[in-house]
């Protein structure tokens, strides 16, 4: 049987048994072929030697280490195959190691400049509180200020915090059981600032009768009953912009990561930041790990004897 046969069999085997997507089986073919061409067409005889040749050759070519390792995967898929239908007594891809993804720093804000947009938005629920409040706007600046200075207290996900239940503002206690991912409860801080936001928001909600009756803190006339996220994050890009912060670089998901990465430039541990964030593995949290370096290395030049 040649190789070109082979192909064909294992993409049967993929659709057939695994259920695998024509976008899945084209991804799959290309990887194949890219690598059979590379190796004149042997590839069904191709040895450990050959797939790393291959690897070495799309790594020159410019591949990302996660084409790399797609295109790694796809032939571990092939030869598995083989080996399972007799076709070959061995994996060559079994010592074979995949290309390292290096993970992308999380992008954040400067505590500055957080600080700047939550003034922003306190500044605007003045404005719009001394201008009467009786209009739209007070509530609506109301409701953004309290959106921003609890998702900086708490580092939530913006799903968890756009359908926050209205029971979070009633207690006005220092922390508060949110349900995340996979229904898992976790326990998270409210700032002395964050509370006094959600009280006055609660106050101006209480005035809409179509929000009263709502079991969402943050109410909408969406098919959640909840305010969508993106409304949020357009919001708070708008909010940027006006606080002359780069509307760009600002979103509900940087505000977290600012949450986090404040938290550790100020000596937070990097356990008690896994738990506030809700990640359920330890490997996620540690993203955030070049904020400890930085902060280690300006302790060692700050009270080494020998820093200088």
């Amino acid at each position: 049987m040649t190789t070109a046969a082979r192909l064909e069999a294992f993409l049967e085997m993929m659709s057939a048994e695994r259920g695998a997507s024509d976008n899945t089986l084209a991804a799959y073919r290309r990887d194949l072929e890219d690598a059979s061409a590379f190796l004149g067409g042997r590839l069904a005889q191709a040895d450990a030697g050959d797939v790393r040749a291959f690897l070495d050759d799309i790594s020159r070519r410019g591949f990302a280490p996660a084409s790399q390792a797609r295109k790694l995967s796809s032939l571990r898929q092939f030869f598995r195959f083989l080996y399972a239908e007799g076709l070959r007594t061995d994996d060559p891809t079994g010592t074979v190691d995949a290309p390292r993804k290096e993970r992308p720093l999380p992008k954040t804000m400067r505590e500055d400049a957080v600080t700047r947009l939550i003034a922003r938005a306190e500044a605007e629920k003045r404005e719009a509180r001394d201008q009467g409040g009786d209009g739209p706007a007070y509530p609506a600046a109301c409701r953004l200020h309290a959106l921003v200075e609890t998702l900086y207290a708490t580092g939530l996900r913006v799903s968890e915090l756009v359908a926050l239940p209205l029971a979070v503002a009633l207690r006005d206690e220092r922390f508060f059981v949110v349900r995340g991912k996979g229904a898992k409860e976790r326990m998270v801080p409210l700032s002395r600032a964050a509370r006094a936001a959600l009280k006055e928001w609660l106050a101006a909600r209480d005035r809409q009768p179509a929000w009263k009756e709502s079991p969402f803190l943050f109410p909408a006339a969406s098919d959640s009953g909840h305010l969508p996220r993106q409304v949020f994050a357009r919001e708070l890009k708008a909010l940027a912009g006006r606080a002359g912060v780069p509307a760009a670089r600002v979103s509900p998901h940087v505000l977290r990561h600012a949450f986090a990465s404040h938290l550790l430039q100020n000596g937070a541990d990097l356990r008690a930041v896994q738990q506030l964030l809700g990640h359920s593995d330890i490997s996620t949290t540690q993203i955030y790990t070049h904020v400890l370096e930085n902060r280690l290395a300006e302790l060692v030049s700050r009270h080494h004897p020998l820093a200088d």
